[in-house]
């Protein structure tokens, strides 16, 4: 295989986690949204369910990526953190057409995505 193969394949995969990741992010947040409904959570139950969401989600897309290529695992990890953290401030700053909303919590989102993909991929 060519340098161009192995390339596209580690993009692919990448696209292929980052899908998997957010497909995973979609449903337990549907399970939070029914148990909201079901059972009446307050306001911070649901934010820190919201949290644990992004670290058990960037968590297993790093120990996903620390698997699939075996050295510089954490790298990977971190990486898969860092990715999911851009898209998710960057389908944020479409929806709320600003950064008003995102801004407060974005550099402890950003600090709780990329190191629980680089532990995800430390593990691995």
């Amino acid at each position: 295989m060519g340098k161009k193969e192995i390339y596209m394949e580690k993009v692919i995969f990448i696209i292929k986690c980052m899908l998997g990741a957010y497909i995973l992010t979609a449903g337990l947040l549907l399970l939070l949204a029914f148990m909201l409904y079901r059972f009446g959570l307050s306001e911070k139950v649901v934010s820190i369910c919201i949290i644990l969401v992004y670290i058990i989600v960037t968590f297993l897309a790093g120990l996903l990526a620390g698997k699939r290529e075996g050295r510089k695992k954490f790298l990977w990890g971190l990486m898969m953190g860092v990715l999911y953290f851009g898209i998710l401030v960057a389908v944020s700053l479409v929806v709320n057409r600003g950064l008003e909303d995102v801004a407060g919590n974005m550099m402890t989102v950003f600090f709780l995505c990329a190191g629980s993909g680089m532990l995800g991929g430390m593990v691995s």
